[in-house]
């Protein structure tokens, strides 16, 4: 994949403050035993079947559960299902539920809870975006298309005994079942709020919602009824801080308990004797990449692919001005989920490159690179111009804000844009 070979994968980077060691800190509103966090944008909602943003994902993990749930090496392990079969080469998985798992109204949970919550993510009438975690289940599609009432491949063998059947081998579904679509929701409290159940989330999670000030904060408290191990805080307050800036300067206050360092703040907290022995870094499963317009000239022709991917300097991108937050990718697929090393066979050759757009009769062409608003794409995009420049292309940049900009790359209208893929799930 030409576009992976200078695309970097990105690490999270975090500081782990301990308020009560901060002399100077605002502490005058906090609530004691709080965890304090940021979210730069208002989740969308909290309701399971139509999470697809990342802020509303993060929230609803600590108010529902699955049958099954990631483990901290990315590793399928039990949740509400104590243990599970396959069975039929693949197609059949049979799940056995704990016995000791209620949801926060107290009502305790049972399969038919769960074959109730996937229909509703596969409901016509609901119309979920996330129809595509279950659609290959047996009957999934029929359901869908309103030729039946019932999925026939979801059966609730007994109350704490469900059996899914796919209508064909998928390895990757025992993975799909640990997503926000797959949890849990009673059926009683989901027809009693409607629409407004995304503000009075009922699930089984170790936290319940308490309080949700839209664009202002959201605010969690511990769920005592938790089956498994109990939260070691009373509570979690996340503020709602579009502005980096401002997160910092709350951070540095003591107003937050740990902060995602905006890129033009790390080289600061790395050089602080106060910060940096704090910082954490953790391997994304993701990949930033150029994606190329291969429908069209000049880029469906592989010449002048290769050309684009050697007339960039990935490494010192990568150095320099990500100052090491990440590796280089090699193909799409972030090495974190693969355990093979694929080959990379075109390096870094600007004067390479070159000749290739010399040969191609293309010297001086134009092509538009499109990106979002955000700053830092912006800065990139320019390194990227700059580097085509040299190579005989000029770009002429075009920024959109988000749902313009996707609708444009949907479309096929940019020849080269700058996006960001990242694993649902992770199985490549």
């Amino acid at each position: 994949m030409t576009a992976g070979k200078w695309a970097s994968s990105s690490y999270c980077i975090f500081v782990v403050f301990i308020c009560l060691f901060c002399c100077g800190c605002s502490h005058q509103n906090r609530i004691k035993g709080t965890a304090y966090y940021r979210l730069s944008v208002d989740p969308t909602t909290l309701d399971p079947a139509f999470i697809v943003d990342v802020s509303g994902g993060s929230i609803a993990a600590k108010l529902f559960n699955g049958l099954v749930r990631l483990g901290d090496d990315l590793d399928v392990v039990p949740d509400i299902a104590g243990s599970w079969e396959i069975r039929d080469r693949g197609r059949v998985y049979i799940f056995y539920l704990r016995r000791d798992v209620k949801f926060s109204n107290s009502r305790a949970v049972t399969a038919y809870d769960f074959k109730y919550s996937f229909h509703r993510v596969l409901s016509r009438e609901k119309r979920s975006p996330n129809t595509w975690v279950f659609e290959r289940i047996a009957g999934a599609k029929e359901y869908m298309d309103g030729d039946t009432s019932e999925i026939s491949g979801i059966v609730v063998v007994d109350r704490h005994t469900l059996r899914i059947r796919l209508a064909e081998p998928y390895s990757p579904f025992l993975k799909l079942l640990t997503m926000t679509p797959a949890y849990v929701v009673p059926k009683e409290e989901v027809e009693r709020w409607g629409e407004d159940f995304s503000s009075h989330p009922v699930g089984t999670g170790p936290f319940l919602l308490k309080q949700w000030k839209h664009n202002i904060d959201l605010v969690l408290t511990r769920n005592d009824g938790y089956y498994a191990n109990k939260a070691k805080v009373g509570g979690i307050i996340y503020r709602i801080i579009p502005e980096d800036l401002t997160a910092v300067l709350e951070f540095e206050l003591g107003n937050l308990d740990a902060l995602n360092v905006p890129p033009n703040e790390l080289s600061r907290f790395r050089k602080s004797p106060r910060w940096s022995d704090l910082l954490s870094a953790v391997n994304g499963i993701n990949t930033y990449y150029l994606g190329l317009n291969c429908l069209r000239p000049p880029f469906n022709n592989v010449k002048v692919r290769r050309a684009v991917s050697q007339a960039i300097d990935a490494r010192l991108i990568l150095d320099k001005f990500y100052e090491g937050r990440g590796r280089l990718a090699k193909g799409p697929v972030p090495d974190v989920l693969k355990s093979w090393n694929p080959f990379s066979p075109y390096p870094y050759d600007a004067e390479k490159a070159k000749g290739i757009i010399e040969e191609e009769g293309i010297t001086g062409m134009t092509i538009d690179l499109y990106i979002t608003t955000d700053q830092e794409v912006a800065d990139m995009a320019e390194i990227i111009q700059s580097y085509l420049k040299k190579a005989g292309l000029n770009v002429r940049i075009k920024k959109l804000e988000w749902s313009a900009y996707k609708a444009a790359v949907n479309s096929g209208e940019p020849d080269v844009f700058w996006l960001s893929w990242w694993a649902d799930y992770p199985d490549p």
